[in-house]
């Protein structure tokens, strides 16, 4: 495999209310926790006893860290187990790969603000999913293991658009493939981009990365239409590509 060394209450769940002066909003049962999930593409709740918790202070201010994740806690142990939960634990859910990832704090001796934030930002994957080295350890620990690849110039015209144009396609290959940007302006992001043969002035383009395989295929040149990149993941997910790639040898890294 190629080094790729490449808190709102959400408006869906209106009973997600905090718990008199909680600093997270509190979920009372399952209906609330599944509400709170589907609110956006990453969430972190707290199955704790209560406020005074061990992990709750540290969850508390790890978010105000990473804003970006909605946080909240739910102390009902029976609802737990819906989550094969059976002690107290902080856990990330994600839309992209339908993942659960559980910090289990019976096991966590040493649980700090900093490594929840870090915890948080390495298993932040989203529909899209910037490319850093930071992301780079979740998106490669996914179980899903096949990379779309928008290989773009952050501050070129088009660069928002076809983020935006591939992140609305992602939905509907949640579990085959996992969206990710790589911003080819960045230096950092020369070694990804020359396994694609490509450099940042041949941008942009969409690229497929097979994990499995470690085999890799660029959509031709032409407009980067939702159609086109469809039929792209559609030809991977029929065989056709790797046909294509068996009859060519493989290049070198």
């Amino acid at each position: 495999m190629p080094d790729f060394s490449v808190f709102q209450i959400p408006p869906k769940c209106v009973s997600c209310l905090p718990a008199s002066d909680s600093a997270l909003p509190g979920l009372n049962n399952t209906k609330d926790v599944e509400a709170f999930i589907d609110s956006a593409e990453v969430v972190v709740i707290g199955f704790l006893e209560g406020e005074e918790s061990y992990g709750y202070k540290e969850l508390v201010e790890a978010v105000k860290q990473v804003s970006s994740v909605p946080a909240a806690i739910c102390s009902v142990k029976e609802v737990w187990a819906e989550y094969n939960l059976s002690s107290d634990a902080i856990t990330l859910f994600r839309k992209a790969d339908n993942h659960q990832e559980n910090i289990d704090l019976s096991e966590a001796k040493d649980l700090k603000a900093d490594g929840l934030v870090n915890f948080i930002s390495v298993n932040e994957i989203r529909y899209i999913t910037e490319y850093s080295q930071v992301t780079a350890v979740g998106l490669f620990n996914s179980e899903v293991k096949t990379h779309l690849l928008l290989l773009a110039n952050r501050g070129s015209k088009d660069f928002v658009e076809l983020k935006e144009r591939l992140g609305a396609l992602a939905p509907e290959y949640t579990g085959k493939f996992l969206f990710v940007l790589l911003n080819g302006a960045l230096k950092s992001n020369l070694k990804p981009l020359e396994y694609f043969g490509l450099k940042p002035k041949d941008l942009p383009r969409v690229g497929i990365y097979d994990g499995n395989s470690d085999t890799k295929w660029l959509l031709p040149e032409g407009e980067i239409s939702t159609e086109r990149v469809r039929e792209f993941c559609e030809s991977f997910l029929r065989g056709e590509l790797k046909v294509k790639a068996e009859e060519k040898p493989k290049t070198e890294l």
